[in-house]
């Protein structure tokens, strides 16, 4: 789910950045500090998109640089539970298929896929259904439900487990072709 957050810290604006107006200098920092961090709290940060308010600066002995009390608002992304979500596959493995949900992307297991037995053709890159057919295979896009979320503090990471084995879900040809079978 994608959400707008407020946040508020101090950024150590250095000497070298001094002749820069202090806006630029902050909204550059930040930029640099906190574009794709993810935190399990909160999520992936993807941007800074509003600076609303910066403190008077204080410099500390010994340091040179200034240190202002901002506030600020932040686009992040953080995958829910249960949410459904839509996603492209760009990768296919012999354990599943990883499909990017925006800015992170999740692992739907072979067992996931469909309620077929799946089996792994290396040479088209793709996932098929032994019984159905079906194949599911890079540039594909699907909707599936996430299952699982295990998000790392720091750098992007984590993991995001995800299921196409419920109604409404799957590739989207799948989605259309179940329907149409449903109408007639």
């Amino acid at each position: 789910m994608y959400k707008i957050i407020t946040v508020r810290d101090t950024v150590r604006v250095p000497p070298s950045r001094f002749g820069e107006p202090l806006e630029e200098a902050i909204v550059d920092i930040l930029n640099k500090d906190y574009e794709g961090l993810t935190d399990k709290d909160v999520g992936t940060i993807l941007a800074i998109t509003d600076l609303k308010e910066i403190g008077t600066g204080r410099i500390i002995m010994g340091d040179g640089a200034s240190y202002h009390d901002v506030t600020f608002e932040a686009l992040v992304y953080k995958p829910e539970a249960n949410e459904v979500v839509l996603g492209e596959v760009v990768e296919i493995v012999e354990f599943g298929g990883f499909v990017r949900l925006g800015p992170i992307d999740g692992l739907v297991h072979v067992s996931q896929v469909m309620d077929d037995f799946v089996g792994y053709d290396k040479k088209k890159g793709a996932l098929y259904g032994k019984e159905s057919k079906r194949a599911l295979k890079e540039g594909d896009k699907v909707r599936a439900r996430v299952v699982s979320v295990s998000v790392r503090r720091g750098a992007r990471g984590g993991k995001i487990g995800l299921t196409m084995r419920q109604l409404g879900l799957g590739k989207l040809e799948w989605i259309k072709e179940a329907r149409k079978e449903a109408k007639a």
